[in-house]
């Protein structure tokens, strides 16, 4: 079976109201945040390279840095190649990060054929990358590939949701919550998005942080 590609709101709202027809309380996030929005990136060399200038650092740091990169061009494969790891610490990336830049340019993938593969081999190209984990690389897939039946459950943000809606007394582990969201296959992916929109409104009304 082909898996689904979701390429606009009216196919997260299809997943949407099939997730809240089989669960209840998706049903009641529905009711609360609506439809959630598609969130698709592009794909290919810059998003992961971007994935990696984020990691630990905030939102504001993540995007200076960026913009130093993208001002000095090298925001490419080619360009990172050329650069020393000295250049590229000049330019904000921490030793570690400069590192994983160069790792993930040398690796050479074949970004376009990584649309054709399936979800399980996506994450497992990505993930022999040195740098990458598994929920950058299923976030990625998630977001820059459209792929529907995805889940990121080392999500922290995602477990204290699920932990939230279906009143668990602690806070599921990366494997409880992929056990979990078997039940919530082909729509995966916009189930946690479900859950993404859920914790924003408890975070505003609990305060969780």
């Amino acid at each position: 079976m082909d898996e689904v590609i979701i390429k606009n709101e009216a196919d997260v709202a299809k997943g949407a109201a099939w997730l809240a027809a089989q669960e209840p309380r998706f049903a009641h996030v529905l009711s609360l945040t609506g439809a959630p929005p598609t969130r698709l990136r592009k794909d290919g060399f810059e998003a992961l390279l971007s994935a990696i200038v984020s990691q630990q650092i905030s939102v504001a740091a993540a995007r200076g840095v960026w913009a130093k990169l993208e001002a000095a061009g090298a925001v490419t494969p080619e360009a990172i190649t050329d650069l020393s790891e000295e250049d590229l610490r000049a330019l904000g990336l921490s030793r570690q990060k400069a590192g994983y830049a160069k790792a993930l340019a040398e690796r050479g993938i074949d970004f376009a054929a990584l649309r054709r593969q399936r979800a399980e081999t996506v994450v497992l190209e990505l993930t022999a990358v040195k740098g990458i984990g598994v929920w950058t690389a299923e976030i990625y897939a998630m977001f820059s590939l459209g792929r529907a039946d995805v889940f990121a459950a080392g999500d922290l943000a995602l477990q204290e949701s699920a932990k939230m809606l279906f009143a668990l007394e602690t806070r599921p582990t990366d494997k409880a919550l992929r056990e979990m969201a078997k039940a919530w296959a082909p729509w995966r992916s916009v189930a946690a998005r479900l859950l993404w929109a859920y914790y924003h409104v408890i975070k505003d009304r609990e305060g969780i942080n």
